[in-house]
């Protein structure tokens, strides 16, 4: 069989249960595509023994009758996860050569399910940016075009490489880290589904920290069934993370009935923005119309301190990321720089630094250090704190209404081209998170869920956002726009 690496994770899970393929096939299906894109530069560290092991090993499990779902699939995983013995840089100069002797608690139970580690996948350095144009690797490339014109188009950010990769057909899924948008906004970019699971219900030991207060790990798939397979596998209390919590995990699959008559659905006039663009707004009406129609009741709602979200996020953000890289020192692992005669040790921590991080690393971390001196940690980030429970009770009030999810735009634009964002100013990538940070901040699950192309032919989502902690009630939400909006668009091949 051909075009293995094309199949849904529920396609190729219920094609190993009936032995139709093996996951050998499936794999070596896999690592064929992977190398023959190069050009959308979506892995980085392949690791195709580690794979086949793997994968012989998870035939042998299937054979016997007792796998998990995820066993025998191969995915990617993003190089934020740290694995043991491979490469872990989270895209950056400052942990070249970095080999963990450990594994992360998320892609640890991954493995225990019997998936399939196919390598590590490109990523905005240290999961900061919204473009996938911060890494040491270089840029990843969307798989999408605009038309026919061959602008290479970003696949968004942080967790670039694994939409890439997905979108692609280079994996049938693959992990990726959301701390303001990280895994909804490149599924959107991209024509695939990523949650953002609750704050708490998946581990985050092992994965590199940026801001630890609003990152979670979460699956980016396919569709939105295959979501749900992989959000099961990861999510699971963790002693090692005292954020994590301990609450069973529900069967997501399940729960994805399609049926979401008399769900209540809030339309927040907040995220109506001065100059989005009509093709934007076109979608969110769709979508609108489309869960009414499938009988959900729809409900107007405010979310009054939602314009006040995207500059809280950049105080609270780059603060617990200045807090959180100070250990990247150049004295236990990664780059050291080459020392002058007579360079003490605050030489090498300014020239190792300069050397390791890049531009946009060092802008957040200068950042975080200054609203965190003490003539401005009141004025800016005790009242960003302040914000951010004002942004986390306005979402309180509305599902004390009886609101059971919100539907707003995934992001406000398309996918645009690399390079097109201007670096002088930054500001204008960070509005790219304007839909998507008021989850994080409130710790809450949102989806993105590709709902239509616009007039250049580009993928373009809607996000929902949830209850905490009802992460299968939101999936079968997204399930029924998915159905409603019937969309199957892949790009065409030209890498």
């Amino acid at each position: 069989m051909t075009d293995l690496n094309k199949l849904t994770l529920a396609e190729a899970r219920d094609k190993l249960r009936a032995g139709d393929v093996t996951s050998v096939e499936l794999t070596q299906s896999c690592l064929s595509a992977i190398d023959a894109a190069g050009e959308l530069n979506a892995f980085v560290h392949k690791t195709p023994e580690i794979a086949l092991e793997r994968a012989k090993a998870a035939d042998a499990r299937i054979a016997e009758g007792d796998a998990p779902d995820m066993c025998g699939l191969p995915i990617g995983i993003k190089d934020l996860f740290c694995t043991k013995g491979v490469p872990s840089q989270a895209a950056s100069r400052i942990l070249e050569g970095f080999l963990p002797e450990y594994e992360s608690t998320v892609s640890q139970k991954l493995q225990d399910s019997g998936a399939v580690m196919l390598g590590k996948l490109n990523m905005d350095e240290f999961a900061m940016g919204s473009s996938n144009e911060t890494s040491v690797y270089g840029n990843v490339v969307n798989p999408w075009r605009r038309g026919n014109e061959e602008t290479p188009l970003t696949p968004g950010g942080s967790s670039g490489g694994s939409a890439s990769a997905v979108a692609a057909d280079l994996c049938l899924a693959a992990t990726g880290t959301d701390t303001g948008g990280s895994i909804r906004q490149p599924a959107a970019f991209t024509g695939i589904t990523g949650i953002k699971p609750t704050y708490g219900r998946c581990s985050r030991w092992g994965v590199v920290a940026f801001a630890s207060s609003l990152d979670q790990a979460g699956p980016m798939t396919k569709d939105v069934r295959d979501a749900a397979i992989m959000l099961e596998a990861m999510c699971g209390h963790d002693a090692k993370d005292s954020t994590s919590v301990e609450m069973a995990v529900p069967n997501f699959e399940a729960m994805l009935t399609g049926d979401i008559r008399g769900k209540k659905i809030g339309i927040p006039k907040e995220y109506r923005m001065d100059g989005m663009p009509a093709e934007i707004e076109k979608l969110w009406a769709d979508g609108t119309a489309m869960l009414k129609a499938a009988g959900a009741e729809i409900v107007d709602i405010s979310l009054p301190h939602t314009k006040y979200a995207l500059p809280a996020y950049y105080v609270i953000a780059p603060a617990e990321a200045s807090s959180n890289l100070a250990r990247y020192d150049g004295v236990r692992y990664g780059h050291r720089a080459t020392l002058a005669a007579g360079d003490g040790i605050t030489e090498m921590y300014e020239k190792t630094r300069a050397e390791g991080f890049g531009h946009e690393v060092q802008r957040r971390v200068m950042v975080g250090t200054y609203v965190l001196s003490a003539g401005f940690y009141d004025a800016y980030y005790n009242r960003a704190r302040k914000v951010r429970t004002l942004i986390k009770k306005d979402f309180e009030d509305v599902f004390a209404q009886g609101v059971d999810a919100i539907l707003t735009p995934a992001t406000p634009s398309s996918a645009f081209g690399l390079g097109e964002m201007n670096d002088e100013d930054p500001v204008q990538m960070y509005l790219n998170d304007v839909f998507t940070v008021t989850v994080n901040l409130a710790g809450l699950p949102g989806i993105s869920v590709p709902t239509g192309l616009d007039s250049q032919g580009l993928p373009l989502g809607l996000q929902l956002i949830g209850r905490p902690w009802e992460e299968g009630d939101l999936l079968n939400t997204a399930y029924a726009l998915e159905q409603a909006s019937g969309f199957v668009a892949k790009p065409g091949k030209w890498w």
